[in-house]
Formats: structure tokens, sequence, C-alpha cells
């Protein structure tokens, strides 16, 4: 009983210690120690702005087949390789994949036009048939993620006869899943957002205004509560540079190109067009049942972003009878920086791959 006064003296010192190491830190730090991407890699392809990279090989080649990453168009791809211990690209190398990327950059006022037929039958067709040439092959393989992996379904139904096979990860299917208090917000949010009046205001959208509301979603865990959560890392450098990372990356955020947003929040997240199979590219219609190839998708069970029966929905529209689904305990982000996650998931993709090579 003696000591309880003290606690919260020792408490203070305890902090003030913490916050005078992360100064100390900070003073240390620059830009170059909060970087994106150490794996290698090269451009290979350009269209327009969009950007093919190759990472480079770290080991034997153990698949023919080249792996094409899809990432979503709403914020910057290098999440899939963060850091070099928590690094998607970098795990699948080590199990002996070329991985491919594709890097959509920063749709500026040339770019207002563009509609999601110029993303899914232009840019990624032509990245597609990049990789078939170089290869000498007939199929490649497509990983589609998030928003990206939607685009990915959308080729795939159109494009099956170049797709040998298709790994979807924390990607919406069903847009109409029920809101509940940890998920699902960003679907009824959309319901009621005038997208014409915005686009015709604006053009592009900004990327501050979507991050900001991405944020708002989750408004105190994903904004004070992560910094008052900061000072458990401020005397830890190597978890300080991990921080300012992720913080780095959240408000990274490219404008949006406004024909596609204004496409994309009607046909998919208004309407639910893509499970009615009524989503028209160029002069076609997007129909699931098309995807014929086998499909391995992966959840996040506590996503905040893609509720999970919206993933899972994919199984009752998809026409594959070689489909697997797999899912890990973690959230949205958690798919990208959890070690655990990391330590599975590409090993995951992997063995499924092999299996069907």
């Amino acid at each position: 009983m003696a000591d309880e006064p003290m606690t919260p003296i020792r408490e203070a010192a305890d902090l003030q210690g913490k916050m005078l190491a992360g100064v100390q830190h900070l003073r240390k730090l620059n830009e170059d120690d909060v970087q994106f991407g150490p794996t290698p890699k090269e451009a290979v392809f350009r269209n327009d702005h969009v950007v093919l990279y190759r990472y480079l090989p770290k080991t034997e080649k153990r698949l023919k087949t080249p792996l094409l990453i899809v990432y979503a168009l709403v914020n910057r791809p290098y999440m899939v390789d963060l850091q070099e211990d928590r690094s998607l690209v970098r795990a699948l190398l080590d199990e002996g994949i070329d991985v491919y990327l594709i890097d959509w950059g920063y749709p500026g006022p040339a770019e207002r036009w563009l509609t999601l037929d110029d993303y899914v039958n232009d840019y990624v067709d032509s990245c597609v048939e990049y990789l078939r040439d170089h290869y000498q092959v007939p199929k490649i393989n497509v990983l589609g993620i998030c928003q990206g992996g939607a685009l990915s379904l959308c080729y795939t139904a159109l494009h099956q006869d170049k797709v040998k096979n298709l790994t979807t990860m924390v990607v919406p299917v069903d847009y109409a899943v029920e809101a509940t208090q940890t998920t699902g917000l960003l679907n009824a949010w959309t319901q009621g957002l005038d997208v014409d009046e915005m686009v015709d205001a604006l053009g592009n959208v900004p990327g501050d205004l979507m991050n900001f509301g991405y944020l708002m979603l989750r408004p105190f865990q994903l904004n004070l509560g992560k910094y008052l959560g900061l000072t458990d890392v401020f005397d830890d450098e190597m978890k300080l540079i991990n921080f300012l990372r992720m913080e780095k990356w959240i408000f990274d955020s490219p404008d949006q190109a406004g024909e596609a947003f204004r496409q994309f929040i009607k046909d998919f997240y208004q309407q639910n067009k893509l499970i009615k199979g009524e989503v028209v590219l160029g002069d076609e219609k997007v129909n699931l049942q098309n995807i014929t190839g086998p499909v391995l998708n992966i959840y996040a069970e506590q996503d905040h972003l893609v509720p999970p029966a919206s993933s899972v929905a994919l199984k009752r529209y998809v026409g594959t009878s070689d489909y697997t689904v797999k899912s890990f305990k973690t959230g949205h982000i958690g798919m990208y920086v959890s070690g655990k996650v990391q330590r599975d998931l590409p090993v995951t993709i992997a063995g499924w791959l092999r299996e069907r090579e």
C-alpha cells in the first residue's frame, strides 16, 4: 500500500522517458529511413501513366507462369512490399514465383475522362498481353487485391482465355451486404453519395477527400486512438519507423479519375451490378459465370472495409468448379502487416498455384 501514491509519479516519469527517447529518434530520422518497397524491381512496360514493374527474382523459378498483381486504384500498391519482414512480394519471390505489379500512378487532369473500360480492357489487358508475349504462354496468373480484385474479376470474366488462375484477396463482391457496427460502413456511406454532383463539380476526386472518408469509418480508432498509442512505441526506433511508414502510406492517396470513380460507385456500390451481370465495359456485359478457371478467394475475418460476407459471396456467382476459399483472422490492413498472416499467406497462394501448374 505504501507504494501506491508513487505509481502516478512513476507512470509520468516513464512517459517522459519514452517521449524524450521518441524525440531523439525523430531527430535522427530522415526521409530515407521511412521508405517503402525494399524489394528491387524494374519497369518493363508503360501505357500512358500506368507502369508495369517486375520484381527481380530471389531464387530459382519454380512456376513457369508469371503472377500479375492488380492493386486498388484508391491507394498506392507498395503496401504489398511494405518492409523487408512484411512483404508479400518478397515472400512470393522466395517461393519461386515471377511477380509483376501494375502501378496506376497518380491520375491528373488528363485522366479525368478515363473509364473502368479503359482500366480493364486497356491498361490491365495491355500488361497481360506483355506478359503473354514475353513468356510465350497463352495464360498468366492474376492476383487481384481489394478494388483491384473487383477489376480482376471483370477482366477474367471478359478474358478467361488469358487467365490461368485467379486469386482474389479482400475483394468486395456483393455490395448489398448489410452494414454492422464493425464492418460494411463503407457500403452504407456510399448509398447516399451524390457521385454525379461530386464528379461534375470536382472532375477527379481528391485523394485527401477519399482518405478522410475512410478515416471517418472508425473515427476514434483510426484517428485519436492510434496517436494515443504512439507513446507505447516512441522509445523503440524500429517500431516508430514502422508507424511512420504506415502513416506515410495512408496519406499518400492518389486522386481518382472522375469517370471511373463515378461508374464504380454507381454500378458496384449503389446498384450492385457485379453480381447481377449488369456491369458494362466497352460493349460487353461482365458475367461472373464466365469465370471458369481456378479461383482462390482470400478474405479477412475482421475486415472493417470489406465485409467477409461480401467476399465469400463470390462462390455463388462464378462458373468454376475449382473454387477454394481461405480466411485469416485479421483485419483489412492486417493482411499486409500481421507477422502471422505474412508467414502463412504467401505459402497458401504459392502452394495453390503449384498444384495447378
